[in-house]
Protein backbone atom coordinates (compact mmCIF):
# COMPACT_ATOMS: atom_id res chain seq x y z
CA UNK A 1 0.00 0.00 0.00
CA UNK A 2 1.56 3.36 -0.84
CA UNK A 3 2.88 4.93 1.89
CA UNK A 4 2.48 8.59 3.41
CA UNK A 5 5.07 11.01 3.93
CA UNK A 6 4.32 10.77 7.77
CA UNK A 7 4.68 6.79 7.18
CA UNK A 8 8.05 7.37 5.41
CA UNK A 9 9.35 9.31 8.46
CA UNK A 10 7.79 6.69 11.12
CA UNK A 11 9.95 3.97 9.70
CA UNK A 12 13.39 5.23 9.04
CA UNK A 13 12.99 7.33 12.86
CA UNK A 14 15.97 5.37 15.53
CA UNK A 15 15.49 2.01 13.87
CA UNK A 16 18.80 1.27 15.07
CA UNK A 17 20.91 1.53 11.76
CA UNK A 18 24.59 1.58 12.15
CA UNK A 19 24.94 4.82 10.33
CA UNK A 20 28.12 7.38 11.04
CA UNK A 21 28.59 10.83 10.29
CA UNK A 22 31.81 13.19 10.01
CA UNK A 23 32.92 10.08 13.56
CA UNK A 24 29.44 10.44 15.05
CA UNK A 25 26.70 7.74 15.13
CA UNK A 26 23.54 9.08 14.08
CA UNK A 27 20.36 7.99 16.07
CA UNK A 28 17.91 9.66 13.76
CA UNK A 29 18.49 10.50 10.40
CA UNK A 30 15.23 12.56 10.35
CA UNK A 31 16.13 14.96 13.06
CA UNK A 32 20.32 15.01 12.38
CA UNK A 33 20.71 18.72 11.30
CA UNK A 34 22.96 17.55 8.35
CA UNK A 35 20.51 14.80 7.50
CA UNK A 36 16.77 15.90 7.74
CA UNK A 37 16.35 18.29 5.09
CA UNK A 38 16.88 15.39 2.71
CA UNK A 39 15.00 12.90 4.72
CA UNK A 40 11.77 15.71 4.29
CA UNK A 41 12.75 15.78 0.28
CA UNK A 42 11.85 12.09 0.10
CA UNK A 43 9.44 12.07 2.80
CA UNK A 44 8.05 14.49 0.22
CA UNK A 45 8.12 12.29 -2.72
CA UNK A 46 5.68 9.90 -1.02
CA UNK A 47 3.02 12.50 -0.45
CA UNK A 48 3.23 13.51 -4.00
CA UNK A 49 2.23 10.16 -5.06
CA UNK A 50 -1.03 10.89 -3.12
CA UNK A 51 -1.50 14.31 -4.25
CA UNK A 52 -1.10 13.14 -7.77
CA UNK A 53 -2.51 9.67 -7.54
CA UNK A 54 -3.87 9.58 -11.40
CA UNK A 55 -0.42 9.84 -12.21
CA UNK A 56 1.65 8.06 -10.04
CA UNK A 57 -0.58 5.49 -8.15
CA UNK A 58 -1.76 2.12 -9.49
CA UNK A 59 -4.56 -0.83 -8.52
CA UNK A 60 -2.97 -4.08 -8.08
CA UNK A 61 -5.68 -7.18 -7.18
CA UNK A 62 -2.95 -8.57 -5.33
CA UNK A 63 -0.46 -5.58 -3.37
CA UNK A 64 -3.64 -3.11 -3.12
CA UNK A 65 -2.37 0.74 -4.51
CA UNK A 66 0.89 0.95 -5.41
CA UNK A 67 3.56 3.48 -6.70
CA UNK A 68 3.71 3.20 -10.44
CA UNK A 69 7.42 2.77 -10.51
CA UNK A 70 6.46 -1.01 -8.95
CA UNK A 71 5.38 -1.92 -11.55
CA UNK A 72 6.49 -5.13 -13.51
CA UNK A 73 5.76 -3.53 -17.44
CA UNK A 74 3.97 -5.95 -19.88
CA UNK A 75 3.42 -3.87 -22.39
CA UNK A 76 4.46 -0.64 -24.45
CA UNK A 77 1.24 0.70 -22.47
CA UNK A 78 2.82 0.06 -19.12
CA UNK A 79 6.22 1.80 -20.01
CA UNK A 80 3.88 4.63 -21.17
CA UNK A 81 2.41 4.78 -17.65
CA UNK A 82 5.36 4.25 -15.94
CA UNK A 83 6.97 7.21 -18.06
CA UNK A 84 4.15 9.41 -16.89
CA UNK A 85 4.24 8.77 -13.02
CA UNK A 86 8.34 8.94 -13.05
CA UNK A 87 8.33 12.43 -14.64
CA UNK A 88 6.15 13.96 -12.28
CA UNK A 89 8.38 12.44 -9.29
CA UNK A 90 11.48 13.73 -11.07
CA UNK A 91 10.18 17.19 -11.61
CA UNK A 92 9.53 17.59 -8.15
CA UNK A 93 13.05 17.67 -7.45
CA UNK A 94 14.24 19.08 -10.79
CA UNK A 95 15.90 15.78 -11.45
CA UNK A 96 18.33 16.47 -8.32
CA UNK A 97 17.67 13.13 -6.51
CA UNK A 98 19.71 10.49 -8.60
CA UNK A 99 18.48 7.75 -6.14
CA UNK A 100 15.19 8.64 -5.32
CA UNK A 101 13.33 5.83 -4.18
CA UNK A 102 11.79 5.11 -8.06
CA UNK A 103 15.12 4.45 -9.41
CA UNK A 104 15.69 0.80 -7.57
CA UNK A 105 11.60 0.03 -7.59
CA UNK A 106 12.23 -0.13 -11.20
CA UNK A 107 15.04 -2.07 -11.29
CA UNK A 108 13.70 -4.50 -8.60
CA UNK A 109 10.91 -4.79 -11.72
CA UNK A 110 12.96 -5.47 -14.32
CA UNK A 111 14.69 -7.63 -12.44
CA UNK A 112 11.17 -9.88 -11.09
CA UNK A 113 10.00 -9.74 -14.88
CA UNK A 114 13.15 -11.38 -16.14
CA UNK A 115 12.97 -14.05 -13.22
CA UNK A 116 14.20 -16.26 -16.08
CA UNK A 117 17.71 -14.92 -15.31
CA UNK A 118 18.26 -15.96 -12.25
CA UNK A 119 16.40 -18.77 -12.53
CA UNK A 120 19.55 -20.03 -14.77
CA UNK A 121 21.47 -23.20 -13.42
CA UNK A 122 18.50 -24.63 -11.22
CA UNK A 123 19.07 -21.28 -9.22
CA UNK A 124 14.75 -21.60 -9.12
CA UNK A 125 14.83 -20.63 -4.65
CA UNK A 126 16.80 -17.59 -6.06
CA UNK A 127 14.47 -16.48 -8.89
CA UNK A 128 11.28 -16.93 -6.58
CA UNK A 129 12.92 -14.68 -4.47
CA UNK A 130 13.78 -11.90 -6.74
CA UNK A 131 9.79 -12.04 -7.23
CA UNK A 132 9.11 -12.42 -3.58
CA UNK A 133 11.11 -9.45 -2.89
CA UNK A 134 9.57 -7.30 -5.18
CA UNK A 135 6.24 -7.95 -4.39
CA UNK A 136 7.21 -7.12 -0.68
CA UNK A 137 8.96 -4.05 -1.25
CA UNK A 138 5.63 -3.01 -3.35
CA UNK A 139 3.48 -4.25 -0.89
CA UNK A 140 4.70 -2.02 1.62
CA UNK A 141 5.96 0.79 -0.42
CA UNK A 142 9.98 0.47 1.04
CA UNK A 143 12.25 3.31 -0.02
CA UNK A 144 15.38 0.62 -0.78
CA UNK A 145 18.97 2.12 -1.86
CA UNK A 146 22.00 -0.51 -3.35
CA UNK A 147 26.00 -0.99 -3.44
CA UNK A 148 27.15 -2.19 -6.55
CA UNK A 149 30.79 -0.94 -6.81
CA UNK A 150 33.58 -2.82 -5.04
CA UNK A 151 36.05 -0.77 -3.00
CA UNK A 152 38.95 0.67 -4.93
CA UNK A 153 42.37 -0.29 -3.05
CA UNK A 154 45.14 -0.93 -5.58
CA UNK A 155 44.60 -0.74 -9.06
CA UNK A 156 48.26 -2.51 -9.50
CA UNK A 157 46.87 -5.75 -8.71
CA UNK A 158 44.96 -8.20 -11.08
CA UNK A 159 41.29 -7.98 -10.38
CA UNK A 160 41.08 -11.33 -9.14
CA UNK A 161 43.43 -9.78 -6.36
CA UNK A 162 41.38 -6.39 -6.57
CA UNK A 163 38.39 -8.74 -5.38
CA UNK A 164 39.89 -10.67 -2.44
CA UNK A 165 39.14 -10.01 1.05
CA UNK A 166 37.98 -6.53 0.01
CA UNK A 167 34.48 -6.85 -1.95
CA UNK A 168 31.54 -8.30 -0.50
CA UNK A 169 32.38 -12.16 -0.51
CA UNK A 170 30.58 -15.35 0.72
CA UNK A 171 32.41 -16.54 3.65
CA UNK A 172 29.91 -18.91 5.49
CA UNK A 173 26.76 -20.73 5.61
CA UNK A 174 23.98 -21.63 8.14
CA UNK A 175 21.11 -23.87 7.87
CA UNK A 176 19.03 -20.68 7.17
CA UNK A 177 21.55 -17.68 5.99
CA UNK A 178 24.75 -17.29 4.26
CA UNK A 179 27.64 -15.15 5.32
CA UNK A 180 28.99 -12.42 3.86
CA UNK A 181 31.97 -10.26 4.80
CA UNK A 182 33.43 -6.90 2.78
CA UNK A 183 32.68 -3.59 1.59
CA UNK A 184 30.58 -2.04 -1.31
CA UNK A 185 30.37 1.66 -2.53
CA UNK A 186 28.14 3.57 -2.75
CA UNK A 187 25.30 3.63 -0.98
CA UNK A 188 23.34 6.55 -1.87
CA UNK A 189 20.36 7.32 0.00
CA UNK A 190 21.93 5.18 2.42
CA UNK A 191 20.73 7.16 5.49
CA UNK A 192 17.15 8.11 3.96
CA UNK A 193 16.26 4.01 2.43
CA UNK A 194 14.83 0.94 4.38
CA UNK A 195 16.50 -1.61 2.78
CA UNK A 196 19.62 -2.36 1.22
CA UNK A 197 19.89 -4.63 -2.36
CA UNK A 198 23.13 -5.58 -3.34
CA UNK A 199 23.13 -6.53 -6.79
CA UNK A 200 25.64 -7.15 -9.80
CA UNK A 201 27.35 -3.94 -10.92
CA UNK A 202 31.10 -5.07 -11.85
CA UNK A 203 32.46 -7.81 -13.43
CA UNK A 204 32.97 -11.22 -11.29
CA UNK A 205 36.08 -13.22 -12.68
CA UNK A 206 34.48 -16.78 -13.30
CA UNK A 207 37.23 -18.04 -10.61
CA UNK A 208 35.85 -15.81 -7.99
CA UNK A 209 32.67 -17.14 -7.33
CA UNK A 210 32.36 -16.77 -3.72
CA UNK A 211 31.84 -12.52 -5.05
CA UNK A 212 29.25 -13.50 -7.32
CA UNK A 213 26.56 -12.62 -4.77
CA UNK A 214 23.19 -10.97 -4.67
CA UNK A 215 20.84 -9.99 -1.91
CA UNK A 216 18.61 -7.68 -0.04
CA UNK A 217 18.56 -6.79 3.65
CA UNK A 218 17.20 -4.43 6.22
CA UNK A 219 19.20 -1.16 6.96
CA UNK A 220 19.54 -2.88 10.51
CA UNK A 221 20.73 -5.51 9.88
CA UNK A 222 23.52 -6.52 12.49
CA UNK A 223 27.23 -6.38 11.17
CA UNK A 224 26.12 -3.86 8.32
CA UNK A 225 27.94 -0.54 8.73
CA UNK A 226 27.60 2.70 6.78
CA UNK A 227 29.89 5.36 6.35
CA UNK A 228 28.66 8.82 5.17
CA UNK A 229 30.80 11.38 3.22
CA UNK A 230 31.00 14.69 4.17
CA UNK A 231 27.60 16.15 4.67
CA UNK A 232 26.84 18.72 1.97
CA UNK A 233 23.36 20.13 2.99
CA UNK A 234 23.26 23.44 4.63
CA UNK A 235 20.76 24.26 7.06
CA UNK A 236 19.88 27.77 5.48
CA UNK A 237 16.84 29.56 4.27
CA UNK A 238 15.37 27.93 1.06
CA UNK A 239 16.13 31.57 -0.14
CA UNK A 240 19.83 31.06 0.02
CA UNK A 241 20.46 27.83 -0.78
CA UNK A 242 17.14 26.11 -2.31
CA UNK A 243 18.95 22.72 -3.44
CA UNK A 244 21.69 22.23 -0.55
CA UNK A 245 18.88 23.19 1.99
CA UNK A 246 16.87 20.14 0.46
CA UNK A 247 18.56 17.78 -1.58
CA UNK A 248 21.79 15.74 -0.45
CA UNK A 249 20.90 12.00 -0.78
CA UNK A 250 24.03 11.54 0.47
CA UNK A 251 26.76 8.62 -0.39
CA UNK A 252 27.88 5.86 2.02
CA UNK A 253 30.83 3.03 2.03
CA UNK A 254 29.23 0.30 3.27
CA UNK A 255 30.74 -2.46 5.31
CA UNK A 256 29.73 -6.13 6.24
CA UNK A 257 31.04 -7.81 9.11
CA UNK A 258 30.31 -11.15 8.57
CA UNK A 259 26.64 -10.48 7.86
CA UNK A 260 23.71 -13.24 8.16
CA UNK A 261 21.71 -12.66 4.99
CA UNK A 262 18.38 -15.01 5.47
CA UNK A 263 18.36 -17.55 2.54
CA UNK A 264 14.72 -16.33 1.30
CA UNK A 265 16.97 -13.10 0.90
CA UNK A 266 19.54 -14.41 -1.85
CA UNK A 267 18.65 -13.65 -5.57
CA UNK A 268 22.31 -15.08 -6.34
CA UNK A 269 24.66 -17.64 -4.40
CA UNK A 270 28.30 -18.03 -6.00
CA UNK A 271 27.25 -18.29 -9.61
CA UNK A 272 29.01 -15.89 -11.37
CA UNK A 273 27.32 -16.81 -14.95
CA UNK A 274 23.81 -15.37 -12.76
CA UNK A 275 25.44 -12.99 -12.11
CA UNK A 276 26.81 -11.35 -14.77
CA UNK A 277 23.90 -12.33 -17.41
CA UNK A 278 21.63 -9.91 -15.15
CA UNK A 279 22.90 -7.10 -15.70
CA UNK A 280 23.47 -7.42 -19.69
CA UNK A 281 19.80 -8.77 -20.63
CA UNK A 282 17.71 -5.94 -20.58
CA UNK A 283 19.12 -4.00 -17.60
CA UNK A 284 20.00 -1.26 -19.17
CA UNK A 285 16.88 -1.04 -21.50
CA UNK A 286 14.64 -0.95 -18.60
CA UNK A 287 16.96 1.40 -15.58
CA UNK A 288 17.77 3.89 -18.42
CA UNK A 289 14.24 4.89 -18.92
CA UNK A 290 14.12 6.70 -15.41
CA UNK A 291 17.59 7.72 -15.93
CA UNK A 292 16.96 9.51 -19.30
CA UNK A 293 13.64 11.07 -17.69
CA UNK A 294 15.56 12.48 -14.78
CA UNK A 295 17.96 13.33 -17.13
CA UNK A 296 15.16 15.31 -19.18
CA UNK A 297 14.00 16.69 -16.72
CA UNK A 298 17.61 17.88 -14.85
CA UNK A 299 18.53 19.50 -18.20
CA UNK A 300 15.31 21.45 -18.69
CA UNK A 301 15.60 23.02 -15.91
CA UNK A 302 18.97 23.73 -16.23
CA UNK A 303 17.97 25.78 -19.40
CA UNK A 304 15.16 27.21 -17.69
CA UNK A 305 17.32 28.52 -14.96
CA UNK A 306 19.90 29.53 -17.57
CA UNK A 307 17.70 31.72 -19.48
CA UNK A 308 16.25 33.41 -15.94
CA UNK A 309 19.74 34.39 -15.34
CA UNK A 310 20.14 35.44 -18.56
CA UNK A 311 16.97 37.57 -18.51
CA UNK A 312 17.41 39.33 -15.21
CA UNK A 313 20.41 41.00 -16.31
CA UNK A 314 19.08 42.35 -19.51
CA UNK A 315 21.60 39.87 -21.83
CA UNK A 316 20.43 39.95 -25.35
CA UNK A 317 24.25 39.22 -26.66
CA UNK A 318 23.46 36.49 -29.60
CA UNK A 319 26.35 34.83 -28.09
CA UNK A 320 24.65 34.16 -25.27
CA UNK A 321 21.91 33.62 -27.10
CA UNK A 322 24.07 30.46 -28.73
CA UNK A 323 25.03 28.75 -25.27
CA UNK A 324 21.42 28.60 -24.19
CA UNK A 325 20.38 27.20 -27.34
CA UNK A 326 22.93 24.49 -26.72
CA UNK A 327 21.57 24.15 -23.12
CA UNK A 328 18.16 23.60 -24.89
CA UNK A 329 19.38 21.26 -27.50
CA UNK A 330 20.87 18.91 -25.18
CA UNK A 331 17.24 18.66 -23.02
CA UNK A 332 15.61 18.09 -26.64
CA UNK A 333 18.08 15.38 -27.40
CA UNK A 334 17.60 13.32 -24.24
CA UNK A 335 13.71 13.80 -24.71
CA UNK A 336 14.01 12.74 -28.19
CA UNK A 337 15.99 9.66 -27.17
CA UNK A 338 13.80 8.76 -25.03
CA UNK A 339 10.93 8.77 -26.60
CA UNK A 340 12.97 7.19 -29.94
CA UNK A 341 13.26 4.26 -27.21
CA UNK A 342 9.56 4.18 -25.55
CA UNK A 343 8.08 3.60 -29.16
CA UNK A 344 10.56 0.85 -29.80
CA UNK A 345 9.48 -1.25 -27.18
CA UNK A 346 9.00 -4.71 -27.27
CA UNK A 347 8.88 -7.96 -25.04
CA UNK A 348 12.12 -8.86 -24.15
CA UNK A 349 11.37 -12.68 -22.75
CA UNK A 350 9.22 -13.53 -20.34
CA UNK A 351 6.40 -11.74 -20.62
CA UNK A 352 8.40 -8.60 -19.50
CA UNK A 353 8.36 -5.10 -21.93
CA UNK A 354 11.42 -3.07 -21.85
CA UNK A 355 12.38 -0.11 -24.41
CA UNK A 356 14.75 -0.26 -26.97
CA UNK A 357 17.91 0.00 -25.87
CA UNK A 358 20.07 1.26 -28.88
CA UNK A 359 18.95 5.05 -28.36
CA UNK A 360 19.99 4.75 -24.55
CA UNK A 361 23.40 3.35 -25.44
CA UNK A 362 24.19 6.29 -27.63
CA UNK A 363 22.98 8.53 -24.63
CA UNK A 364 24.72 6.81 -21.84
CA UNK A 365 28.04 7.88 -22.62
CA UNK A 366 27.27 11.19 -23.73
CA UNK A 367 24.90 12.53 -20.83
CA UNK A 368 28.17 12.66 -18.57
CA UNK A 369 29.65 15.06 -21.14
CA UNK A 370 26.90 17.28 -21.95
CA UNK A 371 25.92 17.62 -17.89
CA UNK A 372 29.79 18.61 -17.29
CA UNK A 373 28.98 21.02 -20.45
CA UNK A 374 26.07 22.60 -18.76
CA UNK A 375 28.27 23.44 -15.32
CA UNK A 376 30.60 25.84 -17.77
CA UNK A 377 27.91 27.02 -19.93
CA UNK A 378 26.44 28.64 -16.22
CA UNK A 379 29.63 29.68 -15.58
CA UNK A 380 29.94 31.45 -19.03
CA UNK A 381 26.58 33.23 -18.67
CA UNK A 382 26.80 33.79 -15.25
CA UNK A 383 30.33 35.69 -14.81
CA UNK A 384 30.99 37.80 -11.84
CA UNK A 385 27.15 37.94 -11.44
CA UNK A 386 27.32 34.35 -9.43
CA UNK A 387 29.35 35.92 -6.92
CA UNK A 388 27.00 38.90 -6.04
CA UNK A 389 24.56 37.36 -4.44
CA UNK A 390 23.04 38.49 -1.38
CA UNK A 391 21.12 36.72 1.73
CA UNK A 392 17.87 36.74 2.70
CA UNK A 393 19.19 38.53 6.24
CA UNK A 394 21.00 40.82 4.24
CA UNK A 395 18.50 41.92 1.85
CA UNK A 396 16.31 42.01 5.34
CA UNK A 397 19.10 44.43 6.97
CA UNK A 398 17.96 47.73 7.18
CA UNK A 399 21.03 49.38 6.92
CA UNK A 400 22.23 47.25 3.32
CA UNK A 401 19.17 47.18 1.79
CA UNK A 402 19.19 50.55 0.30
CA UNK A 403 22.61 49.84 -1.10
CA UNK A 404 20.84 46.66 -2.56
CA UNK A 405 18.14 48.05 -3.97
CA UNK A 406 19.87 50.69 -5.73
CA UNK A 407 22.91 48.66 -6.88
CA UNK A 408 22.04 45.09 -7.30
CA UNK A 409 18.81 45.12 -9.25
CA UNK A 410 18.01 43.41 -12.37
CA UNK A 411 16.39 44.28 -15.50
CA UNK A 412 12.82 44.87 -15.05
CA UNK A 413 13.54 42.85 -11.75
CA UNK A 414 14.31 44.03 -8.16
CA UNK A 415 17.01 42.79 -5.64
CA UNK A 416 15.43 40.18 -4.54
CA UNK A 417 14.20 38.66 -7.60
CA UNK A 418 18.14 38.90 -8.65
CA UNK A 419 19.44 37.08 -5.95
CA UNK A 420 16.78 34.80 -6.00
CA UNK A 421 17.47 33.61 -9.24
CA UNK A 422 21.91 33.81 -9.28
CA UNK A 423 21.95 32.23 -6.04
CA UNK A 424 19.88 29.44 -7.51
CA UNK A 425 21.90 28.91 -10.19
CA UNK A 426 24.81 29.13 -7.70
CA UNK A 427 23.71 26.57 -5.73
CA UNK A 428 22.44 24.53 -8.81
CA UNK A 429 26.67 24.73 -10.28
CA UNK A 430 29.10 25.75 -7.87
CA UNK A 431 28.21 25.29 -4.45
CA UNK A 432 29.39 22.17 -2.38
CA UNK A 433 26.84 19.65 -3.26
CA UNK A 434 26.95 20.91 -6.97
CA UNK A 435 29.99 20.10 -7.00
CA UNK A 436 29.25 16.24 -6.04
CA UNK A 437 26.05 16.35 -8.13
CA UNK A 438 28.58 16.76 -11.38
CA UNK A 439 31.04 14.38 -10.25
CA UNK A 440 27.77 11.62 -9.58
CA UNK A 441 26.50 12.62 -13.19
CA UNK A 442 30.29 11.98 -14.73
CA UNK A 443 30.07 8.32 -13.35
CA UNK A 444 26.76 6.92 -12.16
CA UNK A 445 26.33 5.11 -15.51
CA UNK A 446 29.71 4.45 -15.59
CA UNK A 447 32.53 5.83 -17.24
CA UNK A 448 32.60 6.75 -20.77
CA UNK A 449 35.85 5.05 -21.19
CA UNK A 450 33.77 2.04 -20.29
CA UNK A 451 30.55 2.71 -22.37
CA UNK A 452 31.44 3.85 -25.28
CA UNK A 453 33.28 1.11 -26.37
CA UNK A 454 30.42 -1.50 -25.25
CA UNK A 455 27.47 0.95 -28.06
CA UNK A 456 30.45 0.29 -30.12
CA UNK A 457 30.39 -3.68 -29.90
CA UNK A 458 26.73 -3.89 -29.65
CA UNK A 459 26.62 -1.96 -33.43
CA UNK A 460 28.68 -4.20 -34.55
CA UNK A 461 26.65 -7.41 -33.43
CA UNK A 462 23.46 -5.52 -35.22
CA UNK A 463 24.39 -5.49 -38.67
CA UNK A 464 27.44 -5.08 -41.29
CA UNK A 465 29.22 -2.32 -41.45
CA UNK A 466 30.98 -3.01 -44.24
CA UNK A 467 27.59 -3.24 -46.27
CA UNK A 468 27.19 0.50 -45.95
CA UNK A 469 30.15 1.76 -47.50
CA UNK A 470 30.37 -1.17 -49.59
CA UNK A 471 27.03 -0.29 -51.44
CA UNK A 472 28.13 3.58 -51.64
CA UNK A 473 31.68 2.77 -53.22
CA UNK A 474 30.34 -0.47 -55.33
CA UNK A 475 27.55 1.72 -57.14
CA UNK A 476 30.54 4.52 -57.76
CA UNK A 477 32.98 2.05 -59.84
CA UNK A 478 29.77 0.91 -61.34
CA UNK A 479 28.96 4.23 -62.78
CA UNK A 480 32.62 4.93 -63.62
CA UNK A 481 32.79 1.51 -66.02
CA UNK A 482 29.53 3.12 -67.44
CA UNK A 483 30.93 6.00 -69.15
Amino acid sequence: MARTGKEYLEGIREDGRDLWLNGTRVDDVTTHPALRGAARSVADLFDLQHEYADECLVDDPDLGTINVSHVVPRSAEDLRRRRVGLERMARSHAGLLGRSPDYINVTLAGFAGRRDIFAMNGNEEGAANVVAYQRYVAERDLATTHAIIHPTVDRRLPITDQHGEYAVHKVGETKDAIVVRGARVLATLAPYADELVVYPGQPVPKDCPQHAVAFAIPMNTPGLTFLCRDAYSVDAPAFDRPFSRRFDEQDAVVFFDDVEVPKERVFVDSDPEIYMKVMSTGWTANIMQHTTIRAMVKLEFAYALATAMVEAVGDRNPGSSMLLGEIWSYAELTRAALEAAEAGAYEWGNGVWFCDERPFRALRPTLPQWFARVRELFEALGSHNLLTTPTRAELDNEVLRPFLDRYLHGADVDAVERARIYRAAWDFIGSALASRNFLYERYYLASPVRTYPLAHMAAQKERDWGEVIGDVLDRGLAAEGDR
